[in-house]
């Protein structure tokens, strides 16, 4: 198969484009390193990765700009040239203040990353279209080439990092109480893949099913902790607790076995 992967020079992107250059023809595309954006005519998959992804962005056009508009414009192009399109949602749509992580849940979204997120999806639903439309939240994916992200790193990143500069890993106060369902990108990458046998459009969950807390990550390195407070920009949207219910995500690539 044909397929173009935006966001390609990003954490997830990079692995994306490994998985796939193996069995597929891979076309590569990173508002970072590139111009005018290629055509999709003649592709049989775009598996859009590119955006914002700082959930601590508080610009709000520009997180617009990069996630929303260019999604649409990017969809619009799909539908009209016959490609499926495959496209990373999050699981910070939920909010948070779910418990059970259901794709059809009521979301609540509070972060412009997240209203990015939330708003694509709305869209999609206005649409007629006779391709595949298959986005995914994301739960807390973590893995190979994540450097460049900085802050937005995964706690097995950051904590690893930390301990081998300080022997010791700094944790928010209650972190043990903290649990998120952090999901290897490798699992992430597979399920994609799975799907581009399945012949339907919709949004599934992608994680693990399983939560644990920051400080059994942090465990897994030292058990020298260092405990501080939460900072307050933080601190009014964060998710206490995630755990993908992927119930629907199973049931779906189980009937296209």
């Amino acid at each position: 198969m044909k397929i173009l992967v935006t966001g390609s020079a990003g954490f997830i992107g990079q692995n994306m484009v490994n998985a796939l250059r193996d069995e597929h023809d891979v076309i590569t595309y990173d508002v970072r390193e590139n111009g005018e954006h290629p055509s999709v005519e003649g592709l049989d998959w775009i598996v859009h990765l590119g955006a914002i992804s700082s959930t601590t962005e508080t610009n709000v056009e520009k997180v617009f700009h990069f996630n929303y508009d260019y999604s649409v414009f990017l969809l619009q192009e799909a539908i009209k040239h016959n490609v499926n399109f495959q496209w990373a949602s999050s699981a910070s749509v939920y909010g948070n203040e779910n418990t059970t992580f259901r794709e059809k849940d009521n979301l609540n979204p509070q972060s412009p990353y997240a209203w990015s997120k939330f708003c694509f999806e709305r869209y999609i639903k206005t649409l007629s279209y006779d391709i595949m439309v298959q986005g995914f939240r994301y739960f807390n994916v973590y893995g190979p080439f994540e450097e460049h992200k900085g802050d937005q790193a995964s706690p097995y990143h950051k904590f690893k990092k930390e301990y081998e500069k300080t022997g010791k890993i700094k944790l928010f106060d209650g972190s043990q109480n903290y649990r998120r369902d952090f999901v290897p990108v490798e699992k992430l990458i597979e399920i994609q893949k799975q799907f581009f046998n399945v012949k339907e459009s919709g949004v599934w969950n992608i994680g693990t099913g399983q939560a644990k807390s920051f400080l059994d990550v942090a465990q897994t390195f030292t058990d020298n902790i260092e405990y501080i407070k939460m900072p307050d920009n933080i601190k009014k949207h964060y998710q206490k607790y995630t755990c993908a219910d992927m119930t629907e995500t199973n049931a779906t690539l189980d009937f296209y076995k």
